[in-house]
């Protein structure tokens, strides 16, 4: 997408067609019908209130049981196996969050179903299931996110490209082999800065293991413009140096690689634990961009990147939220006391 008072172009990579999406139970989108059944309100992008029923088996599971309603699951499950008009509910729920993506400006709808199941067919017919289905309602490229490697080669074989080329998410030093599908099936490729074994240390950790995985997606012949880096964002509640470490080698890889290649994050790891989520995704997009980010892991209908990135150049004073998150993200209120201070008192809207 193209963002006024950005030189660059920015990419969004949807990530909300993923089965590992959970609503709270408490939340006002769970609720129960006319029959006292168990259902999940919507909107369609219409502006059309719909409900998609709970099937059992999402009922059943712990994550329910715990208050945590796994609702791209459920539509999936429904989609795929319901009786009656559930199927229809399921894929119209479906419909709902790619039309949504998109018109939020995805420029790559994510496509995860690894919560689906724990066999590894059952999530490849998953995945051949729903990629076939999204690609139908969506005028976007689709990436194929998975932890299994031969559940993201079924996506990309069953994406048939009317879309654009797809995407791979991701490739890493921990499988290599991902690099050969995105060569393959002429894809572009997310690769991270995770080690063999274990997460980076610091922004040297990240920028070696970066490096490598660059390089070696080069050799495959894979186009610098096909590269996505992702440097791997923590959680700056965990430590407050994680946002610098993501920070400092954002630039030196950028630095180093120059303008062709891409660099991506999940934009929300940075805010897992801090109340007001939303002050800390927007304060990292920023910070990451200015340091040569040009791309976001993210939901774009809860964190809007026009509405987050338009004014990086502009004159106007930014909120306390935002001022007080920029200091979380860089480690300069540890622990984030000033900041969650502020949110308990109301100060951030």
């Amino acid at each position: 997408m193209k963002i006024a008072g950005m030189e660059r172009e920015f990419f969004v990579i949807g990530e909300n067609v993923h089965t590992t999406r959970a609503l709270l139970k408490r939340s006002k989108r769970v609720t129960t019908d006319e029959n006292d059944a168990d259902i999940i309100t919507y909107t369609t992008l219409a502006g059309a209130a719909r409900a998609l029923p709970i099937p059992d088996v999402i009922k059943d599971t712990q994550d329910f049981q715990e208050g945590r309603v796994k609702h791209v699951k459920a539509a999936l499950h429904q989609a795929m196996f319901g009786a009656g008009e559930a199927p229809g509910e399921g894929q119209e729920y479906i419909r709902a969050i790619v039309e949504k993506q998109e018109a939020y400006g995805a420029d790559f709808l994510d496509i995860n179903v690894d919560e689906v199941s724990l066999k590894t067919e059952e999530q490849i017919e998953a995945m051949q299931w729903l990629v076939g289905k999204v690609q139908e309602m969506a005028s976007r490229p689709l990436s194929i996110d998975s932890s299994d490697t031969d559940v993201i080669a079924a996506g990309l074989a069953a994406y048939d490209g009317r879309n654009g080329p797809p995407m791979l998410n991701s490739a890493s030093m921990e499988r290599p082999g991902a690099l050969d599908l995105a060569a393959q099936y002429k894809a572009a490729v997310i690769v991270t800065a995770a080690g063999e074994a274990a997460m980076p240390e610091g922004s040297t950790g990240r920028v070696t293991n970066a490096a490598h995985m660059i390089d070696a997606a080069l050799a495959k012949g894979i186009s610098a413009g096909d590269i996505y880096l992702d440097p791997l964002v923590f959680p700056v509640a965990v430590d407050p140096e994680f946002g610098r470490h993501c920070l400092d080698a954002i630039r030196e890889i950028r630095q180093r690689y120059g303008p062709d290649i891409h660099i991506t994050g999940g934009i929300s790891n940075a805010s897992f634990g801090v109340p007001g989520r939303k002050f800390i995704n927007e304060a990292f997009l920023r910070l990451a961009v200015a340091a040569g980010g040009d791309s976001g892991i993210m939901d774009p209908v809860q964190n809007d990147p026009n509405a987050a990135l338009a004014p990086l150049n502009a004159m106007d004073e930014p909120s306390l939220g935002l001022k007080l998150a920029t200091d979380v993200v860089l480690g300069q209120d540890r622990d984030c006391k000033t900041y969650i201070k502020a949110w308990r008192k109301k100060q951030l809207a």
